[in-house]
């Protein structure tokens, strides 16, 4: 053994450790791949060996390795045994090896369930710390669930080295083990007033983290994370609470008054400039949020703006871009605040950053008003003529164009002054968006139909400046202004001055070199100028000059017939015979300028982007059907395509490949190069090289400055020199004038409106913009494509979206490994306990359904005699809804809801929003409440108590009779427990009776069908309450009715009702003509106190297979005797996809070929839980809910069909098992509707 260990130890000493192999490799930089290869057959040596250090030696450069790209997984089980080792070091070799090779799908890694269960239990804290590093790296959804409970059970554990690690890998196992959330939430939750900072903090990081995608759920914390912002001095961990109080804060807007005050403290007093950053970022939230029908904070806003202005001007480049960041979200909200700092945004476009100078534009489209908006864009267009790089160049070109057009035009006053920065824009050298100047151009000429006449003569002008623009043509795109330009004026040629110049502008010989399309628009719009000239000639019965253009354009248009586009080709030839048809009259003194003319009648309407789409299919065409037989398979396997154009011999191809160059000779080299010095001195534009070598030429021995002489330059177009007067500026000028003048007469006045600004109102509009919808099929309506966008199904943080305020289940529990322990009566216990459990859950059941009818007897008295008889009978179920709930629950859980003025009694379950009603209490403003225990109480006592309890300190007798009091409430309770018990013991009997009677008794006593209503609660206030439901018709597939009950609840007068949901790109609301998409829709009646109406609205839906959720708004007025105020009331409109199926009758046969058809390919099951209800009940449910038609039904299974209105078909088969569960599969043509639809069947039939 001693001779083991001394031959081990020898061996240690020439093995090579990762010092050598990290020289080793430096050292061989020409064959490292073969160094590598050498060392890793060593390592492998060194790994079959028993001892434990000379593996952890192979493990620790075998990590290096890998850190160079190389493959370890071979490996793995070698590092689980360096990890299982005693000694520290090594361990710690090996969960590094671990972290850096494992991951998911490592299959060795169930081996290290018990390992890693011992080094977290181990009394040394550094073995258990380096195990929950290494797991944090390679966590498995098996490692989560089996060492959930090891790894909480750490958090309490005194050492806060150890509790810090335990709160942050609790995320990795919330990740991949959701199920471990709830269980655990509590003892998080503890954590964030851990007295170890470290451990606060990597609370604080964890459930902020886990609250990032879902924050709704973490609501009930704000008390905590307010109380830990305004202790905490860590920066970071107030950098993380803000950002969090930021996410919550749209949720619940009360919490923004609270946030206001210490957020606006750290502004002022923090110098940490990241924490001022999400100060501000958060302040802004809360300021959108307090934005409806609360007090503006403009002193924060102020302050917020202030402090953005030190970060822009800040050296620091990453500081100037958040600056402007924030600067852009406040400006969506407070503009005005934001355009004061006009000048320092203006500065930012000078930066060196790109990047800044971008974000800088982005706040200028904002920054726009009707007064600043010819500044700004003089601004930008002097800074593009400075500016350098053509890409940079071309977003300041786009950028003015979406300054000037944004929101149909609303900013522009004076459409002469766009037109004219529009054709000056066609100067920018280098540009790609001559395309998007030319949309512009045909745009405004269109929309405004006073501005056409300048529009045409700024478009002459381009015409007869084109040839300057074609020579560019192959360099920029700026050339497709001209497209612009010809049918402008082709189309509005009776505006033009000089139409035959125009003509004669567009037939020049360079205009060939321009692009096909472009020579297409020219050639059409060619014959629109000819038909103009040829009605005025003969107007004015001059037949010289009409057969002067006539010649022209005989003898022009051939050179567009030649032209390489086939486009142009077929609009000359066609145009060409026209024109030679047309002479043909002339000659004969035939006058035909009114059929010439007639050609071109009417005017052009744009047509919608989507009219395409919207273009519906004749009957009895098959878009998916082959027009000629299909290819065979084997078609594709005959050999391989002959080329068209390319030789594909491969002969040819190795001679293309393997040509040798031409070899010349040094009389033929010093030829060429003789005709080459020739050409170079002969020729005007090579520059020649000046120097000792070089002989002077004569002109460089002549040249004198004052013998050059001075020559007049005659340019057709005007030389354009960077800086000089723009043709737009004249307007500036003009609105400058107007304005100084407007000043001074309003100085003169003595009158309080001097010292008020001016409003947009008070800039007048030149020129009307025509807000034309593009032409659509008839029938056919604009709508979107997609829905609303949700979390991706591979997300893991879709399944951390977990209610945590609902009280833990009894098997809500971690998994906890136990050994199984074999007794003498191990085979008779389960059963008892199952029995026992049986037994349980079925008195349960019968509790309910005598709940469920003395409930329904209730609901049917009351109806009898009169108490709703404000409300119409469909709103039974959905007066009783919480605000929020998206599926229908059911009529048990309904009426637990409503709160009523009876004694509470002992069986009523916990209730469910503790929390939420310590954060209203919290966000109340009010004391700390005193906890109170409810126990079962006479209501008059029930009172007594609660008068009693807020007295702080009550003297030495009261305490007396307090306990006095407590103790005959004690006795009180047991005694209506026993009799309840006795109760409960009686009702069992009874029930288990009738059990035993059979289950043909049953289904004939079968309690009465609960009521079912279709009308959901959509939202409430104190003054209103709106309840809704889907309608809609198998004709109309994508229209769908919302008809909506507005109830008064208030004692005035509701009157100017105006009902609007926010358009997203799969749903629009019907609106009124001219109704743009932020208008809502007016109802058309008023409220007085305690009534109701109805109201119907209509919407246009593109996809039917995903459930929807719209932003939706109610504004209305009350009327009092004091005066009138306005109301605001935001909702939640939920579609389900149930929503669009229709209950269509179907027969069996029907039925049955659907199913053998092979069309209905998606398939669908779910589960129903036992709810103790009779399966006639749950299946009366998902007809009512789900719409939809019993085809057939067999004792205790039924088959249902449904249509949606788009003609998908639903077929359903609805079971009842023997364990009382419901089972329900389903099949159709679209797998995303049935996901959908039988996921809500789901919910409301359970």
């Amino acid at each position: 053994m001693a001779l083991k260990k001394v031959k081990g130890s020898l061996e240690r000493v020439f093995d090579k450790n990762l010092h050598d192999l990290v020289r080793g490799i430096r050292n061989h930089k020409d064959d490292e791949a073969k160094f590598i290869a050498q060392c890793i057959d060593e390592i492998k040596q060194e790994l079959r060996q028993d001892n434990i250090a000379v593996k952890a030696n192979a493990v620790a450069k075998l990590t290096y390795l890998q850190m160079l790209g190389y493959d370890i997984s071979w490996a793995a089980f070698n590092v689980i045994e360096v990890m299982s080792s005693n000694k520290f070091t090594f361990k710690r070799i090996g969960y590094l090896a671990a972290s850096q090779s494992f991951h998911e799908e490592t299959e060795v890694l169930m081996l290290t369930t018990n390992m890693i269960r011992k080094d977290l239990s181990s009394q040394n804290q550094y073995d258990a710390a380096i195990a929950l590093n290494g797991l944090s790296c390679f966590m498995t959804p098996d490692l989560a669930r089996d060492l959930a409970n090891d790894v909480m059970t750490l958090m309490t554990s005194t050492r806060p080295y150890i509790r810090k690690r335990a709160v942050l890998i609790m995320y990795k196992i919330f990740l991949k083990f959701p199920e471990a959330l709830r269980p655990a939430f509590p003892r998080l939750k503890e954590k964030l007033e851990d007295p170890d900072p470290g451990v606060q903090s990597a609370a604080v990081n964890v459930i902020c983290e886990l609250a990032r995608k879902n924050p709704k759920n973490y609501l009930s914390l704000a008390p905590v994370f307010f109380k830990l912002m305004t202790s905490s001095t860590n920066n970071w961990v107030l950098i993380k609470i803000i950002k969090l109080f930021g996410a919550l804060t749209p949720l619940e807007p009360r919490l923004g008054k609270k946030l206001i005050e210490p957020l606006t403290n750290l502004i002022h007093s923090t110098s940490a400039m990241s924490l001022l950053y999400e100060c501000i970022n958060t302040v802004i939230a809360v300021l959108i949020s307090l934005s409806s029908g609360m007090p503006n904070h403009n002193a924060s806003i102020q302050l917020c703006v202030q402090k953005l202005r030190i970060l822009i001007e800040d050296s620091d480049q990453n500081l100037k871009y958040l600056g402007l960041l924030a600067m852009s979200k406040i400006l969506k909200t407070h503009p005005k605040s934001v355009q004061a700092h006009k000048d320092l945004i203006l500065q930012c476009l000078d930066d060196k950053d790109e990047s800044i100078r971008l974000r800088a534009l982005d706040l200028l489209y904002g920054m726009v008003s009707k007064k600043n908006l010819m500044e700004i864009v003089r601004k930008l267009m002097i800074h593009m003529d400075k500016a350098e790089g053509s890409m940079y160049r071309d977003e300041l070109l786009s950028k003015i164009v979406q300054i000037c057009s944004q929101n149909n035009y609303q900013y522009i006053t004076n459409f002469e002054w766009y037109v004219s920065v529009l054709v000056e824009l066609t100067r920018v050298e280098g540009t790609r968006h001559g395309s998007v100047i030319a949309s512009q151009m045909l745009d405004v000429a269109i929309r405004v139909k006073a501005i056409r006449a300048f529009a045409v003569e700024q478009m002459a002008q381009l015409l007869e400046n084109s040839h300057v623009v074609a020579s560019s043509a192959q360099r920029n795109g700026i050339c497709e202004v001209l497209y612009a330009a010809a049918w402008i004026a082709g189309e509005f040629s009776e505006y033009l001055k000089d139409p035959r110049g125009t003509l004669e502008d567009m037939l020049r010989q360079k205009v060939t070199s321009l692009p096909g399309h472009i020579q297409a628009v020219f050639v059409q719009n060619i014959m629109k100028l000819y038909a103009a000239i040829l009605v005025k000639y003969e107007a004015d019965d001059d037949t010289d000059a009409i057969h002067e253009v006539s010649d022209l354009l005989v003898e022009k248009l051939p050179m567009f017939v030649q032209s390489g586009d086939l486009e142009v080709q077929e609009r000359a030839c066609c145009i060409l015979q026209l024109m030679r048809y047309v002479k043909k009259l002339q000659d004969k003194e035939v006058s035909c300028a009114d059929e010439v003319s007639a050609l071109f009648a009417g005017e052009l309407n744009p047509v919608a982007p989507k009219a395409q789409k919207k273009v519906a299919v004749p009957e009895g065409l098959d878009l998916d059907k082959w027009i000629n037989d299909p290819p065979s398979e084997s078609s594709d396997d005959e050999g391989p395509a002959n080329s068209l154009f390319i030789p594909t011999d491969s002969s040819m191809m190795n001679e293309s490949l393997t040509r040798q160059v031409e070899e010349l000779s040094d009389e033929e080299l010093e030829r060429r190069r003789e005709a080459r010095r020739a050409e170079t001195q002969n020729n005007p534009h090579y520059l020649k090289l000046g120097g000792p070598a070089n002989k002077p030429s004569k002109y460089q021995e002549v040249v004198n400055v004052e013998d050059i002489p001075v020559a007049n330059i005659d340019l057709s177009v005007p030389l354009y020199v960077p800086g000089t007067k723009r043709l737009s500026d004249k307007y500036l000028e003009a609105e400058r004038q107007a304005r100084k003048k407007d000043r001074k007469r309003r100085h003169g006045k003595k009158s309080k409106r001097r010292h008020k600004s001016e409003s947009e109102e008070d800039v007048p509009v030149v020129h009307k913009v025509d807000i034309m919808g593009g032409e659509m099929p008839e029938g056919a309506t604009e709508s979107g494509d997609e829905g609303d966008q949700e979390l991706d199904d591979n997300d893991p943080h879709k399944l951390l979206d977990i209610d945590l305020d609902r009280p833990l289940e009894a098997d809500e529990k971690l998994p906890v490994r136990t050994h199984r322990v074999v007794s003498p009566s191990s085979e008779e216990t389960p059963v008892e306990e199952k029995k026992k459990h049986r037994k349980e859950k079925e008195s349960k059941k019968k509790e309910k359904e005598k709940k469920e009818k003395k409930k329904s007897k209730k609901d049917k008295k009351r109806h009898k005699s009169g108490e709703d008889s404000a409300h119409p009978s469909l709103l039974i179920a959905t007066e009783l809804m919480s605000p929020g709930h998206e599926a229908i629950p059911s009529p048990g859980e309904e009426e637990d809801t409503v709160p009523q003025p009876l004694p509470v009694k002992k069986d009523t379950p916990p209730k469910k929003e503790e929390p939420k009603d310590d954060l209203d209490f919290w966000l109340s403003g009010q004391d700390a409440p005193v906890s109170v225990e409810v126990t079962a109480p006479e209501p008059a006592a029930a009172a007594a108590d609660v008068g009693s309890e807020p007295e702080a300190s009550p003297p030495a007798e009261d305490t007396s009779k307090h306990k006095k009091k407590k103790e005959k409430k004690a006795k009180k309770e047991k005694k209506e427990k026993k009799k309840e018990k006795k109760k409960k013991s009686k009702a069992t009997e009874e029930e288990e009776d009738v059990e035993r009677s059979g289950f043909e008794e049953i289904t004939s006593d079968e309690p009465p069908l609960p009521p079912m209503s279709s009308y959901r609660l959509l939202a409430e206030d104190a003054n209103i309450k709106m309840t809704y439901e889907t309608r809609v018709k198998s004709q109309q597939g994508q229209q769908l009715i919302v008809s909506v009950i507005f109830t008064s609840l208030s004692l005035h007068h509701l009157k100017s009702l105006e009902f609007n949901v926010m358009d997203s790109l799969n749903t629009k609301m019907d609106r009124l003509p001219g109704a743009t998409s932020h208008d809502g829709v007016p109802v058309p009646f008023q409220l007085p106190p305690d009534s109701f109406n109805e109201g119907q609205f209509a919407f246009q839906v593109q996809s039917i297979n995903v459930a929807q959720k719209l932003r939706g708004t109610l504004t209305y007025t009350i009327k009092t005797e004091e005066g009138s105020t306005s109301e605001k009331l935001d909702f939640k409109l939920y579609l389900p996809c149930t929503a669009f199926l229709v209950a269509t009758p179907c027969s069996s046969d029907a039925f049955a070929r659907l199913l053998q058809g092979g069309d209905l390919s998606s398939k669908y099951s779910i589960k129903l839980p036992n709810s103790g209800a009779p399966f006639s009940h749950v299946l009366a449910k998902v007809c009512f809910y789900g719409h939809f038609a019993i085809v057939e039904q067999i004792d205790q299974s039924a088959s249902l069909y449904s249509c949606s209105t788009q003609g998908h078909h639903i077929c359903l088969l609805v079971k009842a098992n023997g364990g009382g569960d419901v089972s329900i599969d389903g099949k159709c043509s679209d797998a995303s509707l049935l996901s959908g639809v039988m996921e809500e069947v789901k919910v409301t039939a359970s």
